[in-house]
């Protein structure tokens, strides 16, 4: 099912994507506020608000923070994890380099322990590999959804709700 789900988004997106300019990041760039003032409300996997990510370093599609995506997200930056060594590794083997820092893309360089928002069909090809990354499940997209079931991410949750009856 999970596959099915990567290979549907990765032809509506066109994958494999090329890297982004410098014009991406530019100012002007609608953020979180901006698609919210457009009637785009940003919700989470859980159906709450779309919570922060990080902003040490500063992460999202967008660069506020937030897993916040627009209609030229074409990657789909929407699922919200705390980065691990393996997990950096793994995606440095498949060729998307998330360690070395690229200022042209206002981009720092991660860390384990950092909260970063990633492609989604990046981590599925980390969590198909064994070597997903924790996800905090309150700061995800919910258009992680269209790639990924909610029921994968929960294994991966690294946030307790407020309600825990919703655990199970």
């Amino acid at each position: 099912m999970v596959a099915r789900a990567v290979a549907a988004h990765a032809r509506r997106a066109r994958w494999p994507l090329v890297p982004k300019t410098r014009r991406v990041f530019a100012v002007g760039r609608p953020g979180r506020a901006t698609l919210r003032r457009m009637g785009i409300d940003e919700r989470n996997v859980l159906g709450g608000p779309l919570q922060e990510c990080g902003t040490d370093p500063v992460t999202g599609f967008y660069r506020d923070g937030c897993c916040a995506s627009g209609p030229d997200d074409i990657g789909s930056h929407t699922i919200c994890v705390v980065v691990t060594a393996e997990f950096l590794e793994h995606q440095r083997a498949v060729g998307n380099d998330l360690s070395t820092p690229r200022p042209e893309w206002q981009f720092p360089g991660l860390t384990p322990g950092d909260r970063w928002c990633v492609v989604g069909v990046r981590w599925v090809q980390a969590h198909e590999a064994g070597l997903a990354a924790p996800v905090v499940l309150a700061a995800t997209n919910e258009r992680a959804l269209q790639i990924v079931p909610l029921e994968v991410l929960q294994r991966y949750a690294a946030d307790v709700p407020d309600d825990l009856s919703s655990l199970g």
